[in-house]
């Protein structure tokens, strides 16, 4: 079929929304009618060269959900018309990882920025005659996609679609990063570095695990009070300030947990994370940077000497066919806020001002919406 993406034909240059050809689902396919995208920061580091993909264009969007209007042959658990939250990392539940409980490690993902799909290692993009890459396997930014079944996770019908598409990275990536990977625990103290679309959800799931003080740095003055409304303690606009501050919040013994969350890390966070964590504390990097960048600066003696633990997060270390459900539920139940993470809603054509807004620090996410002109 023919529809519309927002491509990135190379580094630097803006997403140009246009036609694409969109391929219909083969084994273990379906395709879905997308109702929002999330606007993630991972796929910003695509406009950059700091993610790197096996060749341009680029269709972006990894956090989106929908209605399955076709299945493939093969096809189990999904027919026409259930709906659908977009998972960017794939979970066959079958693999080593998957088997020992770690859905968020799918051999599945090995592809995720090859693009070629799952099911035959073709691709199901195309636009101006060449083949196009669908960011995470997926591609949400265009009102349909056709994925393969392991990248997707059912989900209940009376639940807003537009809201729903938040769980697909963000949400359950900062949630995870928190209850999961730093294993926050009742009374502890905890800091987030970094108040975008994933830490913010960091703090939800810091503070629903009990903690007694959840302390965020983030320089943009908005998001600081944003992140007060989310369950934040006490907030601050750089790192030295809260040094100090959460050295006298805690009588010197500085933070147990400390999670990293900036959008664009840089080598010099990890050392800033392990300094603001007290002795056996666990820092966690969930941020992403370019990966080309491996100088990190470290102090092996604090480290050791401290017994701190630094340890890497990715989709919060939670598996996407069990989470994805289970926050959507603490959402109905009015435990995890979703609708006032979503703070402004673009038109697809509107991509480009979405990621400037996103620069200027004026969203926790911007989401795409898609209407009934889009298709």
């Amino acid at each position: 079929m023919k529809t519309k993406g927002a491509i990135l034909w190379g580094i630097g240059e803006e997403w140009s929304v246009e036609e694409i050809e969109l391929g219909d689902p083969r084994e273990g396919e379906v395709q879905v009618q997308l109702a929002a995208s999330g606007l993630c920061h991972s796929d910003e580091h695509l406009v950059h060269g700091a993610t790197p993909v096996a060749f341009y264009p680029v269709i972006g969007g990894h956090e989106g959900s929908g209605v399955v209007t076709k299945v493939g042959p093969g096809v189990t658990g999904l027919q026409e018309g259930d709906h659908v939250v977009t998972a960017f990392i794939p979970a066959c539940g079958q693999c080593p990882p998957c088997s020992k409980g770690m859905q968020n490690l799918c051999d599945l993902g090995a592809n995720l920025l090859a693009g070629t799909a799952i099911s035959d290692g073709s691709y199901r993009v195309q636009a101006k005659g060449k083949d196009v890459i669908p960011m995470c396997l997926l591609g949400t930014f265009s009102p349909y996609i056709t994925v393969h079944q392991a990248s997707v996770v059912k989900i209940e019908p009376d639940i807003p679609l537009e809201i729903a598409a938040l769980v697909g990275c963000g949400v359950t990536t900062g949630w995870g990063s928190a209850t999961k990977v730093a294993d926050v625990r009742p009374g502890e103290n905890v800091v987030v570095m970094g108040a975008g679309g994933v830490g913010m959800n960091a703090v939800q799931g810091a503070a629903a695990a009990g903690a007694k003080r959840v302390m965020v740095i983030e320089p943009v003055a908005r998001k600081r009070e944003w992140a007060m409304d989310l369950g934040a303690t006490h907030v601050f606009e750089n790192a030295e300030e809260a040094t100090e501050k959460v050295n006298e919040l805690t009588w010197g013994r500085m933070a147990d947990k400390t999670i990293i969350t900036v959008g664009d890390i840089q080598g010099e966070d990890v050392q800033t994370a392990l300094s603001l964590t007290g002795k056996g504390g666990r820092a966690v990097v969930t941020g992403m940077g370019n990966a080309a960048n491996t100088d990190v600066k470290l102090s092996l003696f604090e480290l050791t000497l401290l017994q701190k633990d630094l340890q890497g997060a990715i989709f919060g270390g939670l598996a996407p066919r069990a989470a994805i459900p289970e926050l959507l539920g603490l959402y109905q139940e009015g435990q995890l806020k979703l609708d006032e993470l979503a703070t402004t809603k673009y038109s697809l054509e509107d991509i480009n001002q979405g990621y400037q807004d996103m620069r200027d620090g004026k969203n926790i996410r911007g989401m795409v919406v898609y209407t009934d002109a889009d298709r």
